[in-house]
């Protein structure tokens, strides 16, 4: 009973001595065994380990790729126009020994800020070096820049024991001063444009309209050109049979251009011509009248297209 009693406690001690011992490292850690602050053992493969209870203890680094986001910060490139730049970072612990050598117990929060440190360094480095103007950075060349970045802030975290695995630039804005003047400045150029085409246009429109002015005078010249050598050939038809008509009948012919005469003078109704007897403008009429048996005073009763249409018939 009394070997039981002591046995016991024994037993206990033992077990807890062997669990204390133990210690599992996760496919996603990396461990240290640590004695007194120094390194001892150092486990970067997956499985059950030892270590000795109490004196010794395990410190434990996540191995896989971290992300890094830093803070935002204003770079001046070559053309002097500054830029708000952000961006964040891959990495991971590549070297956990010299990892804790370097942060010690500060572990990935002291890792961190080092690290921070390190990529403004060389974001101002890269972004602010000659020949780098703030269109490269703003247009597709910004990822040739993000891994010139990654390579420099890889070289310089080698001494952490980390691996700057990738680099990117989230954003690459103006300062909220620069880009209202930025934004006028577009308008302006933009209403430029827009004021130089207004005038392009303006002026094929004066091209179009005086094309278009000079088709129509040319065209209206034609046209009256034409309508003038017509009207002249009608004349010369009309006179052609005037003239043979004269020829024909030269009282007939005297006589109808007196009627004519007489008719257009006598337009209105209320019209009234007062001529001499022995007037050539109606002798032909009154010598045609004679003829067919009328004297002057009958005559002087019938109108002008009774006469015109008596006469003929004597002639």
């Amino acid at each position: 009973m009394r070997k039981s009693t002591f046995l016991i406690p024994v037993i206990v001690i033992v077990a807890v001595a062997i669990w204390s011992s133990l210690f599992v490292v996760d496919e996603r850690e990396k461990a240290l065994v640590l004695q007194f602050g120094q390194i001892k053992q150092v486990r970067e493969e997956p499985g059950l380990g030892f270590k000795l209870p109490i004196i010794q203890e395990v410190v434990k680094y996540d191995d896989r790729i971290l992300s890094l986001d830093t803070a935002t910060i204003e770079v001046t490139p070559a053309d002097d126009r500054r830029l708000v730049v952000d961006a964040f970072a891959r990495y991971r612990i590549s070297d956990v020994v010299q990892f804790r050598q370097a942060v010690g117990v500060g572990g990935l929060r002291a890792a961190e800020d080092r690290l921070q440190s390190i990529m403004n360094a060389q974001i101002r480095e890269v972004l602010g070096a000659d020949q780098v103007t703030s269109d490269r950075i703003l247009s597709a060349e910004r990822g040739e820049l993000a891994r010139r970045i990654r390579d420099s802030a890889r070289e310089s975290a080698q001494g952490l024991g980390l691996d700057v695995v990738d680099v990117r630039l989230k954003q690459t804005n103006l300062p909220q001063q620069n880009l209202e003047a930025t934004f006028a400045r577009m308008r302006a150029e933009r209403e430029r444009e827009a004021a130089d085409e207004i005038a392009r246009g303006n002026e094929a429109a004066q091209r179009v309209r005086a094309i278009a002015d000079r088709t129509v005078v040319e065209t209206l010249s034609d046209a009256e050109r034409d309508a003038q050598i017509t009207r002249g050939e009608a004349d010369a038809e009309r006179n052609r049979i005037y003239a043979e008509a004269y020829g024909d009948s030269p009282d007939f012919f005297s006589f109808y251009r007196s009627l004519s005469a007489l008719e257009q003078s006598l337009q209105a109704e209320s019209s009234t011509l007062v001529l001499a007897p022995d007037s050539p403008f109606i002798q032909p009429l009154f010598d045609a009248i004679r003829a067919d048996g009328l004297d002057r005073a009958e005559a002087g009763l019938m109108s002008p297209d009774d006469l015109r249409d008596r006469a003929p018939e004597r002639t």
